[in-house]
């Protein structure tokens, strides 16, 4: 069977916010490890999902990950302009990685930019070292634009990317 994007449930809440907390610590994306008061909002689900639209990658009944789709307006976009959406917490548990749930994932995301009338753009930020999403931007359009690189916190710079719409 193939892979299945879907709006989050209530259910699945805890565990798409372990899915994505794990798989950001695990490759080593939050500086404090276990202590990083990031993972409080990567493991906040229902609080995502009350501004934004939460969706999830499952395959035969498994959540295989997950992703924020901020449209226009959302206070949980960051960079994006009033014409662009933002997508954030791009995550896949890591023994789901390399089977196209991440790809997915953000296809959906450009599926749901293109229908929003007048957004023109969909936008993210990135990690320097979250080089496997890297490689989905690069291979679906997207293009960096060092511009609007900006800095969270202090040492967090954030590498951003836009694909025209």
């Amino acid at each position: 069977m193939g892979i299945t994007i879907r709006p989050v449930r209530p259910a699945d809440y805890a565990e798409l916010g372990e899915v994505t907390a794990r798989a950001y610590l695990a490759d080593g994306h939050l500086d404090f490890g276990e202590d990083d008061a990031y993972l409080l909002v990567l493991r906040d689900v229902a609080g995502r999902a009350a501004d934004a639209e939460v969706l999830v990658a499952e395959r035969d009944g498994r959540l295989l990950g997950g992703v924020t789709f901020a449209p226009p307006g959302s206070p949980l976009a960051d960079i994006a302009g009033p014409d662009e959406a933002e997508f954030r917490m791009l995550a896949v548990a890591h023994d789901a990685r390399g089977q196209g749930a991440g790809e997915a994932l953000v296809r959906a995301c450009i599926e749901r930019a293109r229908a929003i009338e007048g957004v023109t753009g969909l936008v993210l930020s990135t990690q320097h070292s979250m080089t496997g999403a890297h490689r989905i931007y690069a291979r679906l359009g997207f293009v960096r634009t060092p511009e609007r690189d900006w800095a969270p916190i202090d040492d967090l710079r954030l590498l951003a990317y836009r694909l025209k719409l």
